[in-house]
């Protein structure tokens, strides 16, 4: 809180500083001030068919060119949807072997397969042949290689039975 200046009570030293006084009360009526709204603005009516424009020219028409009543026709071209259709000999998707190499041989190369067993028939259906023989090959490698590797633990599983059922 500022000290209130000794001089003059009730004013603070920062505001004494300024040397200007604030300007005069002018009367706004007297200065020029718009003291009240405009009345509402007064519209101009034209009889029908008349306005603040010249009437507009009708075009011409070309006479016993059209039949009565009709104007010139429009024709457009229909829209032609270009879609593919299924293919005719559908690249193998591996499906079963895919759900069976999941379950039974190796989970994440089984859901691999799966993705890629599931993506092979949407292509089929899209009529796309190159990413159908794609996804076909992919899924029956993981498939291989899934069934592969579930062979190989269970000989290594028996063989380790059989080895410590012969340690007793």
């Amino acid at each position: 809180m500022s000290k209130q200046n000794p001089d003059y009570p009730g004013q603070y030293p920062e505001k004494s500083d300024f040397a200007d006084s604030p300007p005069a009360y002018q009367d706004p009526g007297m200065a020029g001030y718009q003291t009240s709204y405009p009345g509402p603005q007064q519209y101009v009516a034209y009889p029908p068919g008349q306005g603040p424009y010249p009437p507009a020219q009708p075009y011409p028409s070309p006479q016993g060119q059209y039949p009565m009543g009709q104007g010139p026709a429009v024709t457009m071209q229909p829209a032609i949807y270009v879609q593919r259709a299924p293919l005719v000999h559908p690249m193998p998707d591996y499906l079963g072997y895919s759900i069976f190499t999941m379950l039974c041989c190796c989970l994440p190369l089984g859901i691999a397969a799966l993705i890629y067993s599931i993506s092979t028939r949407d292509a089929n259906n899209m009529g796309n042949e190159e990413l159908a023989k794609k996804n076909s090959r992919l899924a029956r490698n993981l498939n291989h290689t899934g069934l592969g590797i579930g062979i190989a633990v269970l000989i290594l599983w028996i063989a380790y039975v059989a080895f410590a059922a012969s340690q007793h």
